[in-house]
């Protein structure tokens, strides 16, 4: 019997299947990292996808840079750190430079969480804000064409360069991630991220579409009005190294990314699977279930109508967001929840049980966890267990045809999966 090992928290967990299944591994394509990380950043830096340099901002006096929360992974060797010394390499002053910790809706970082993502030598020489969509002051820029408020962190808007940093990867409604999300939405306030999060039943707000996906291209939008110059993206592996960079103007950046990530992370199947097991990459991808459900997306498009998805989520910090746990808890049915946000309801928190409920009025989905199972259940899942992993995969396998299909899927949150009948 095929056996797996799959990610979860920051272990893994192993197991086994029946041979007499039809098994596939699911993963993203094959792309060796940089050889020499550091340096591709810093050619990136004095080489921009785009024709402004840093360089022609030398005289600019205050810098704001907008980084991504812990629930983001960092990868090793950080692009901050490369970012910050070519800015002293042209002049720019340390002391005119902050840090603007982009937390979105998330819960703000914690003085004593800031190792998570920054070099404690950083920490204790520049200025860091850490970002909180009801409490920071906002400056206000007006509507995008979608009506979507404008209202971004005043503090950052204040500086004369604006740069965002960033991993750019497969977004379930965003499209990508990257480029000037992590200011546009990582340091908006909540009536912004609620206002552009309400087009979440658009059918084009979905993993893989940027040029005509409404959210993405309404961020876009902010990112301009709000100024933003440069974007450094970087695309990683599972292990978090380095397989891209791209540094430059933010559309130029995203412009040269995308294709780049199709390639890499795009999975297409002609027939969909009884049953797939799917791991959205662990830690941090699994640090709580409102950024692993971003893997069970995945997971579920490539799943047939009443098949099966385990998704192995070890979720440390619980939900990540108590809007959602009260909402799911009180929420009548799966059916319900679709039918109040396809009418126009909408919050950021209560829109993950609107994401959940899309995929489990189709399919059936069992989520393995450390979280309490109670408190699993009233969310309106299935709670399983890593000890019971194997048990419950026995289980469901006695109920599928001798010749099921079955999916595992090692790093479901970075595999943009599409199910394309007649593929070869």
């Amino acid at each position: 019997m095929p056996d797996f090992s799959l990610p979860y928290g920051a272990k893994h967990l192993t197991f086994t299947l029946p041979s007499i299944f039809q098994i596939d591994e699911i993963s993203p394509g094959e792309s060796l990292p940089l050889e020499n990380p550091a340096q591709a950043i810093a050619d990136a830096l004095k080489q921009p996808v785009s024709k402004q340099k840093l360089s022609a901002f030398s005289n600019t006096k205050t810098i704001g840079i907008a980084i991504n929360d812990k629930t983001r992974p960092v990868s090793k060797p950080n692009p901050i750190d490369y970012l910050l010394d070519y800015l002293r390499s042209l002049g720019f002053q340390q002391e005119n430079i902050t840090l603007y910790v982009g937390s979105g809706t998330h819960s703000p970082m914690q003085e004593a969480e800031l190792p998570l993502i920054l070099s404690r030598d950083i920490i204790r020489n520049y200025r860091i804000v850490v970002h909180d969509c009801d409490r920071s002051p906002m400056a206000d820029l007006g509507k995008t064409a979608h009506f979507t408020p404008i209202q971004i962190n005043a503090d950052y808007l204040r500086n004369d360069l604006k740069i965002t940093v960033g991993n750019i990867e497969p977004h379930h409604f965003m499209g990508f991630s990257g480029g000037v999300k992590t200011a546009a939405i990582g340091l908006a306030s909540r009536e912004t991220i609620n206002k552009n999060h309400a087009m979440l039943p658009h059918p084009q707000a979905k993993t893989g579409v940027f040029h005509i996906n409404p959210m993405r291209q309404d961020i876009e939008e902010i990112g301009k009005k709000a100024g933003i110059q440069f974007s450094l993206g970087t695309i990683l592996d599972e292990h978090k190294a380095i397989l891209r960079v791209f540094f430059g103007e933010p559309v130029a950046v995203m412009n040269a990314a995308v294709p780049v990530i199709r390639d890499i992370f795009g999975a297409t199947v002609s027939k969909p699977y009884d049953l797939v097991i799917a791991s959205p990459g662990g830690m941090p991808k699994d640090i709580n279930l409102y950024q692993a459900q971003k893997g069970l997306t995945h997971a579920a498009r490539i799943t047939r109508e009443n098949g099966w998805v385990i998704l192995l989520a070890a979720c440390p910090e619980g939900s990540g967001s108590l809007s959602f746990e009260e909402y799911a808890a009180n929420a009548e049915s799966y059916q319900t929840i679709i039918q109040e946000f396809q009418e126009g309801y909408f919050r950021v928190g209560p829109h993950k049980a609107y994401q959940i409920a899309r995929d489990a009025v189709r399919v059936n989905i069992i989520l393995v966890t450390d979280i309490p199972p109670a408190l699993v259940k009233q969310w309106k899942l299935t709670p399983s267990t890593p000890d019971l992993l194997q048990p419950l995969i026995n289980w469901i396998s006695a109920r599928l045809p001798a010749d099921a299909r079955v999916a595992v899927m090692p790093a479901s949150t970075r595999t943009m999966t599409e199910l394309i009948d007649g593929i070869k």
